[in-house]
């Protein structure tokens, strides 16, 4: 009976561990250490249950037309198949940059910057359109050091998306550019497009 019983709680403690072994907590950090406003927690299956293909890269989060995506207060975004639109703390009446009117050749990759700011924060966004695979990633080397932003895109894969970060502002260091360089990748790690601005 004391052999079945210490059977029985070693079997429980072995769940208890495989269970919580199996969260996962993902939370993006700027280079100061902090984790932005918006990070994510999800838990695996449970061990007894089938594990699937080791671990899956990123893809951008389907928005439907219109709908509004918060990249910080005052910062809002949007996509319609023209486009993208956004509106900041001094333009609410919003702004927009078309991915049809000649201006933006989809079918080779790209990456565009906006950049506005308000003392407490720099809104970063842009289009990514022309890659090759499925976009995963973005990365920005900025003033304020490296960034990882977010991706959106419109469903049925219009071969374009928009990706946004958020940064703290850093004193006037005499650069003409916050943003110096920008790298979209798609989810096999390759590189789908980038821009350098230095």
């Amino acid at each position: 009976m004391k052999r079945t019983l210490k059977y029985l709680a070693g079997a429980a403690v072995t769940a208890a561990v495989a269970g919580m072994a199996t969260m996962a907590y993902a939370a993006p950090h700027d280079t100061s250490g902090r984790a932005p406003h918006s990070a994510t927690v999800t838990a695996a299956a449970p061990a007894a249950a089938p594990v699937a293909a080791a671990k899956h890269a990123p893809t951008p989060r389907i928005v439907q037309p219109g709908e509004r995506v918060t990249g910080a207060p005052g910062f809002e975004l949007w996509l319609t198949p023209e486009g993208k639109h956004w509106t900041t703390p001094d333009m609410p009446e919003g702004q927009f940059r078309s991915v049809v009117d000649g201006n933006v050749d989809l079918s080779r990759p790209g990456v565009s910057v906006q950049s506005e700011g308000t003392p407490e924060r720099v809104h970063l966004s842009g289009l990514y359109y022309g890659g090759k695979g499925t976009a995963s990633t973005v990365e920005l080397r900025t003033a304020a050091g490296t960034l990882r932003g977010e991706l959106i895109e419109l469903p049925g894969r219009p071969g374009w998306g928009v990706w946004y970060a958020v940064a703290d502002p850093v004193p006037n260091d005499g650069s003409w550019s916050f943003v110096s360089e920008v790298t979209v990748r798609n989810t096999k790690g390759k590189v789908y497009a980038s821009l350098s601005l230095r």
